[in-house]
């Protein structure tokens, strides 16, 4: 066979740098985000027990977080393990259509949910701007159809994405310089014109990240307006406290993935980016049920309850 053509065919593997570059301190981030990767299972498993086995909290805002921990529970899974298994390596070996399988599931999962989280701030908007009519508009048929469009949305997307990017020429380094197959990371290994590919990751995270993120601002200035309007101080705290938390979470998912994704492969930094990957795939996961749940009264309630039930 021509070399020129055998360095284009598909490699049989990628070599996944992660942090090398820092060993003495691989054994200490082992640790540390061993620690932190149960700590997230923990919070989340929590929550998608206690939202299934309450009775108070079979309603569709329970629902939803049920959903968005559990799917990321699957979200964390895909990367973190591979990451701890980096630090205990100089590099890791990754079969070529494992990271092209990594890269799909990471890019549906976080798809999946930034439509859910969408469709999250559709749901506060309904209870605080419509409460008379909510249990009519925001039926359990409807969390269902919602649920399943947030999830084959992410899920579409992605395998076209992956697709468009692992059909490009890999002829160079196959080394990618991050801990998983992140888009930036194995675009930049590309070495053909990537400016369609580019493009149409650029249209895909359109799609993921700003349309959804644009109509969860829209739908805050709706509740913020909304409650401005509320006269009780308590009425008007009560709402706030539903909403706080979604929004937090909102900012941070989509602050990180904007960042990472939507700008050009000229700007790609390997550092910086294992840096913000390290953030939204470890730390703000783990925030997530603090932020969510475990400082809401009904989740706290419902949790002793169910401690209470398991004593006798």
């Amino acid at each position: 066979m021509d070399p020129l053509r055998q360095n284009h065919t598909f490699s049989s593997e990628f070599v996944i740098l992660g942090f090398g570059e820092m060993a003495e301190l691989q054994m200490l981030f082992f640790g540390l985000f061993l620690i932190m990767h149960l700590v997230t299972l923990v919070g989340h498993a929590t929550i998608v027990l206690i939202t299934l086995l309450d009775s108070y909290l079979q309603t569709p805002m329970y629902f939803f977080l049920r959903s968005l921990s559990a799917i990321e529970i699957c979200y964390i899974l895909v990367i973190v393990p591979n990451m701890l298994a980096n630090f205990l390596s100089q590099s890791q070996r990754m079969p070529f259509l494992g990271c092209a399988l990594q890269m799909h599931l990471f890019i549906a999962l976080g798809g999946a949910e930034c439509f859910l989280l969408a469709v999250m701030a559709y749901d506060r908007f309904v209870a605080i701007c419509n409460p008379l009519h909510y249990t009519l508009i925001i039926t359990r048929s409807l969390c269902l159809q919602m649920l399943a469009v947030a999830c084959i949305s992410g899920f579409a997307l992605s395998l076209t994405l992956t697709t468009l990017i692992f059909l490009l020429p890999f002829c160079q380094s196959h080394e990618i310089n991050h801990f998983f197959c992140d888009i930036p990371a194995v675009l930049f290994l590309a070495c053909s014109d990537t400016q369609a590919n580019e493009v149409a990751v650029f249209i895909v995270c359109m799609l993921i990240l700003l349309i959804p993120f644009l109509l969860i601002l829209l739908s805050y200035a709706f509740i913020i307006a909304a409650v401005l309007k509320i006269h009780s101080a308590e009425g008007r705290s009560k709402a706030f406290s539903t909403c706080a938390g979604h929004l937090l979470v909102s900012l941070l998912h989509y602050g990180c993935a904007i960042f990472i994704y939507i700008r050009p492969k000229s700007w790609y930094t390997p550092k910086q980016d294992k840096i913000v990957s390290l953030i939204y795939t470890n730390v703000t996961p783990m925030l997530y049920p603090m932020l969510y749940s475990l400082r809401n009264k009904e989740v706290k309630g419902a949790l002793r309850r169910l401690l209470r039930s398991h004593k006798h």
